[in-house]
């Protein structure tokens, strides 16, 4: 009896331990996997839409050439890859893909992979903010949940420092390893019956909404933010929330005008810059946007390097302007223009703390300055400092000096201009802005020369790129674009 009784309890035991460590290790993977739970859309048969929008490289992938980048994406186990982009270093709008997926399984597994083909052997690019080591720390892998439209895993909507919707390799702090970073930008999304963003199953069990009537644009908490902006990006829409002291990025860029500049890009949890661009008119003006078009893309690398995005508003809403050409400008009809191209006589006003603005005149003296538009006069840097400009007789003297290209000349003066915006001025820190370290024979240029800034005239046309103490050697190797 007592020998029964011990193999009974053996065998409990045995089989106890059995039970545990299916519950423990394999329970919650069949469940993810394989239970049928509901049809979480009855309304619709659910398509997942993988939108790519941007590619860019920010190191250089290839030694005698750019990049021929193409994308695998994987979605359930199932790939799906891109065409391939031949000799370019970034390409807008670039690839969308579509596909069915269950709709009684609520989570959707996703990679992303960028590569540069070969005829060898084809180079992963590094897209992810992970560190690399051996194959790993370079593709971008999601969960996507069809209850809520929202992704997460190695990109996320709430605090990732490199924005929602978009990876770049350089997140891994290797600005100055030759790691082939790129960045990435992209959207997630799924269809819906009422085509306005919001998923069957949050609206009928979080929002209280109807999944057949089109909720976008309401506020029904009243606090100046629809649904649709709110629910991306973790808020409650239900609830009031003072949108206009919230800046969780530090940014200066409450929620509200973070709203205001959706169409951008900008992400409320992700560092964004925005400049509005009007210029005289030139002779040739198509040749000029084209010119303007490349100084966007060189201009964007040192920023975004850093997960701090510029956008350039060169058109996109009403930058762009082409101004009355004039001999020289003075400082007053600066201030006239900014009034009437920028802010609009007042009526638009509210881009003063918004955006940056660069404006670009024939000449005016100095060749190039700092101002804010609410103050007359002065060169430089005062608190308020949202605004800068430039010479055209600036650019070509540079050009002609420095042997460089006007998008290149262009962009150094840009980002030297846009440090005093940031409140970088004459002495802070020491070098910054010294007349006197543009020239060998004299002692700043020697004194400053461990401050390796485009903020140093020693360094403005050879650094594109402020300065964060980790330069070092690498001085020989600024301005590859």
């Amino acid at each position: 009896m007592k020998k029964l009784l011990l193999y009974i309890f053996v065998i409990g035991l045995v089989f106890n331990i059995f039970i545990s460590n299916i519950s423990s290790t394999n329970i919650e993977k069949i469940a993810e996997d394989n239970i049928i739970l509901e049809d979480f859309d009855p309304l619709i048969d659910i398509n997942l839409t993988i939108d790519i929008l941007e590619i860019r490289a920010l190191d250089r992938i290839d030694l005698f050439s750019e990049p021929d980048f193409f994308l695998k994406i994987t979605i359930n186990d199932e790939d799906f890859k891109s065409q391939i982009w031949t000799n370019t270093r970034y390409i807008y709008d670039c690839y969308k893909v579509t596909t069915d997926v269950p709709d009684e399984i609520e989570n959707v597994v996703i990679k992303i992979e960028l590569f540069d083909s070969n005829l060898l052997k084809n180079r992963i690019c590094d897209i992810s903010s992970e560190k690399n080591h051996d194959d790993e720390g370079y593709s971008i892998d999601l969960i996507y949940n069809i209850k809520t439209g929202i992704w997460s895993g190695d990109d996320y909507n709430i605090g990732d420092s490199s924005g929602y919707g978009r990876g770049c390799g350089s997140g891994d702090g290797s600005i100055y390893k030759a790691e082939n970073d790129c960045e990435i930008k992209f959207n997630i999304y799924q269809n819906d019956f009422d085509n306005d963003g919001l998923p069957y199953w949050v609206e009928t069990y979080v929002y209280g909404t109807d999944p057949t009537q089109n909720n976008l644009g309401e506020d029904a908490d009243l606090d100046g933010i629809p649904i649709e902006w709110e629910h991306r990006w973790g808020f409650n829409p239900l609830i009031w929330e003072n949108h206009q002291i919230f800046d969780p990025d530090c940014d200066s860029l409450n929620n509200s005008e973070e709203f205001i500049t959706a169409q951008f890009g900008t992400d409320p949890y992700r560092k964004d810059i925005l400049l509005e661009i009007d210029y005289m008119e030139y002779e040739n003006n198509s040749e000029q946007i084209e010119i303007f078009n490349r100084l966007k893309e060189v201009i964007k690398k040192p920023y975004h390097n850093r997960n701090i995005i510029i956008h350039l508003d060169f058109g996109e809403i009403d930058g762009g302007d082409i101004i009355p050409s004039d001999n020289e400008t003075s400082f007053e009809e600066i201030q006239e223009i900014y009034n009437k191209y920028f802010i609009h006589n007042g009526s638009q006003r509210w881009k003063r703390g918004i955006f940056h603005y660069a404006l670009i005149v024939d000449n005016c003296k100095p060749g190039g300055y700092g101002f804010s538009g609410d103050v007359w006069p002065y060169w430089g840097y005062i608190p308020g400092t949202n605004s800068f400009v430039l010479s055209k007789d600036l650019i070509k003297i540079k050009i002609d000096f420095f042997k460089k290209s006007e998008e290149m000349i262009f962009a150094h003066l840009f980002m030297h201009e846009m440090g005093h915006n940031f409140g970088i001025r004459f002495g802070h820190p020491f070098g910054c802005d010294n007349p006197n370290s543009d020239n060998p024979f004299r002692p700043s240029f020697w004194l400053f020369r461990n401050y390796k800034s485009v903020m140093n005239y020693r360094y403005t046309y050879l650094i594109l790129d402020y300065s964060d103490g980790s330069h070092g050697r690498e001085i020989l190797m600024i301005g590859k674009i």
